[in-house]
């Protein structure tokens, strides 16, 4: 990276050559560019003329942290570039600059040859570069060469940038044949810059049903429609018997078939519903033909969210559309988006990436830099963490997106079954996570044993802890206090009461704390807070008030945020009367004896203290 403009790093994604990947390196680089700095940009020297938005600045602008509108990362259209080279240039500078000066870093992607590409467009990007006075990323394309053909393109590609006074920082090769990437990665060593190799990965090139759909030029007739953006992962054209083809489906497949081969339709949307076959993606059914009435309300009657399409092309036209149907990594990709950045995280060492770029230092923590910071203490240090909402689709989602990327382990509570075909609906992978159902696991009668033997002075009976152990937040807070797990994360379906009443009942307070409160950790654009309580104690005694503060204070200093307690109030320091006001003060006057490890404030009123230049004049 280089200071392109006063106070600003960037760097330059070039690459020789279609599909190859830039848009995984830039969400990588872009992710932990904004773990690092507080602002960062991104900007496209040329974009299409064509008046459609660029789908790949609309999905890195989504993990930009400048604020900047689409307008206004841009430079100039392929049309212009080819009628005037060198002016288009001078206005790409001056489009740049008058974008970067608003940022701290700026990850700058290149052209991506779906214009009207020339064999000159690698030195176009170089020429760019060094108007910019940036340095340059090179991604290769790696598929389907082996490690000598990738040197020797890498190679003609550092000359070409080279010739044009280009600095080459690294080296990516991406999208390698799994069976050569390490011996690309090796072969990478003698090319000089840092180099990297990513491996191929199909789900960032796979189409969406949706993106399948148009490819065909179909109609969706069923189906849940958040599941058109599931991924297609393979097609299969069914043009034998529906014993055959069953033997030949796989996961995340779509079945194209004609409309009037009843047998297999009938067949494809059973096995979909069956345990022990695999989830498919969609049936396409092709020749215009509209399913039997018959056979439509059999379908019906599986209660089926499977999307089925439905066009008039033929097989062989169908066929060929699908096969030629390719996916992009949009803004709306999330299962992509974390695809691509695992595949960043696992094989780029961005740490050591980081070191050859001028990266300034931080004053301000934003809400990218502490979500990458916890995200990277959860790496190093795993934990196991149940969730007992399986039955809700986002709890699925994350728990796919924790499992990705590393982040923990996970045991998920309800029917097995039932969660495992639901993830694979909505193309979550869960194969890492464990799924208990509280009402047949063999550890329910054991912590009914123990809850009774907890709650004996309030009643509880065996039959009744039975009962009450099938419930998934008391059966998962059982998990935390037999050490099953490491801590349970609840509340996207229950009340806040529903979530915390068991931990009350069975794990109960730390030994010195009197009070149970809560906080909310609150990201704001340059800093995050934390706010207490604001959910249990709604109106503390100031005892439990100075609990409340210094427990919040600890919290805090645990998630990586330094302790500076403010003790808000409709107050600013002697300026207001009344008991509430006077039970800060008494507070503030306990903690700060309590805890001198904190810096401590108050009583203040909220707007000033949200609100910093408001906040000098009424304090």
């Amino acid at each position: 990276m280089s200071s392109s403009s006063p106070g600003t790093t960037a760097i330059y994604i070039a690459a020789p050559e279609p599909a190859s990947g830039k848009a995984t390196i830039a969400l990588g680089i872009l992710h932990r560019l904004t773990a690092t700095v507080a602002k960062v940009g991104v900007f496209r020297p040329l974009t299409r003329a064509s008046g459609a938005r660029d789908y790949l600045l609309e999905l890195l602008l989504e993990h930009t942290t400048a604020g900047l509108p689409y307008e206004q990362c841009v430079g100039v259209t392929y049309q212009y570039l080819h009628a005037d080279t060198d002016t288009a240039i001078t206005d790409i500078v001056a489009a740049y600059h008058a974008m970067a000066h608003k940022c701290d870093a700026v990850v700058i992607v290149g052209s991506d040859y779906t214009d009207v590409a020339t064999p000159t467009e690698l030195s176009v990007n170089a020429r760019i570069a060094v108007n910019l006075g940036v340095p340059v990323l090179l991604a290769v394309n790696a598929k389907g060469r082996t490690a000598d053909q990738v040197v020797s393109v890498v190679g003609v590609c550092l000359a070409e940038l080279s010739a044009h006074h280009a600095h080459t920082a690294a080296v990516v090769a991406n999208r390698c044949e799994p069976a050569e990437l390490a011996a690309i990665r090796e072969a990478l060593r003698i090319v000089g810059p840092p180099s990297y190799a990513l491996p191929e990965e199909p789900l960032l090139s796979a189409p969406t049903v949706a993106e399948l759909e148009r490819a065909v030029d179909g109609t969706a007739i069923s189906g849940e429609a958040p599941l058109r953006n599931r991924e297609v992962m393979d097609v299969l054209v069914a043009g034998m018997t529906a014993d055959h083809v069953l033997e030949r489906l796989g996961e995340g497949m779509a079945v194209i078939t004609p409309g009037d081969r009843s047998d297999v339709v009938l067949a494809v949307a059973s096995a979909h519903a069956a345990e022990g076959f695999p989830s498919l993606s969609c049936i396409v059914l092709n020749g215009g033909f509209d399913l039997h009435p018959s056979i439509a309300a059999l379908v019906s009657g599986l209660r089926l969210r499977l999307p089925i399409i439905a066009t008039t092309l033929g097989t062989y036209e169908t066929a060929s559309a699908a096969a030629a149907a390719r996916g992009r990594l949009t803004a709306t990709s999330q299962r992509k988006i974390d695809t691509a950045l695992e595949l960043m995280d696992r094989h780029v060492d961005t740490a050591d990436l980081m070191t050859h770029l001028a990266i300034p230092i931080p004053t301000v923590t934003t809400p990218q830099m502490f979500t990458y910071g916890l995200q990277q203490r959860a790496r190093s240090n795993r934990k196991h963490i149940v969730l007992p909402e399986g039955d809700d689709d986002r709890i699925l989602k994350s728990a796919g997106r924790l499992l990705q990327r590393g982040i923990a382990e996970l045991t998920i509570l309800g029917d097995e079954a039932r969660i495992r075909a639901r993830a694979a609906e909505l193309g979550v992978d869960l194969g890492q996570a464990k799924v208990l159902d509280p009402r047949t696991s063999p550890l329910c009668d054991h912590f009914a044993e123990q809850y009774a033997e907890l709650r004996k002075s309030h009643g509880i009976t065996a039959e009744l802890a039975r009962e009450i152990m099938c419930d998934v937040s008391y059966f998962g807070t059982m998990l935390v206090y037999n050490s099953h797990v490491d801590g349970m994360v609840s509340g996207a379906a229950h009340t806040t009461a529903h979530t915390v009443r068991p931990a009350l009942e069975i794990i109960r307070t730390a030994p010195g704390i009197s009070t149970v409160s809560s906080i909310f950790l609150m990201c704001l654009p340059d800093r995050v807070l934390a706010y207490g309580d604001c959910a249990i104690v709604p109106n503390p005694t100031p005892e439990q008030l100075a609990d409340i503060a210094i427990c919040s204070a600890r919290t805090a200093a645990q998630f990586g945020i330094e302790p500076r307690v403010a003790m808000l109030s409709y107050s600013t320091g002697a300026s207001g009367t009344g008991a509430d006001v006077e039970k800060v003060r008494r507070q503030r006057s306990w903690c700060a004896h309590g805890s001198r490890s904190c810096w401590w404030r108050g009583p203040s009123n909220t707007t000033p203290q949200s609100t910093r230049g408001r906040g000098r004049q009424d304090a």
